[in-house]
């Protein structure tokens, strides 16, 4: 197997992960513990899912870290979501991070 780096999709799910603590650094201070932290873990754990299923010995074994990390980029829309629908961030931004995240799925 390559090295996580060189995949695609890794570096996409990374970019968005950026982007994703980027957009979640104005939430309320009191949803620190709650959406802010939710919506950012569901977000790294797309690439580190990628990161470990491409260290695994068999194909299998590695489809199996990839569905994991589809269901990851599904939790973050639903995060992202909820976050425009509470007003913390607003259509056309969560518009843009959808989108790159369908392209990661």
């Amino acid at each position: 197997m390559q090295p996580f780096q060189n995949l695609r999709v890794w570096q996409d799910a990374h970019a968005l992960t950026l982007d994703v603590y980027r957009a979640s650094r104005l939430f309320p201070a009191d949803e620190r513990f709650g959406l802010t932290n939710q919506l950012r873990r569901a977000a790294s754990s797309v690439g580190a899912n990628l990161a470990e299923g491409s260290s695994r010995r068999t194909d299998a074994d590695f489809a199996r870290f990839v569905q994991i990390a589809v269901g990851s980029v599904s939790e973050v829309e639903n995060h992202l979501l909820l976050a425009r629908d509470l007003g913390y961030l607003d259509s056309e931004s969560v518009a843009v991070l959808v989108g790159r995240l369908s392209a990661v799925r």
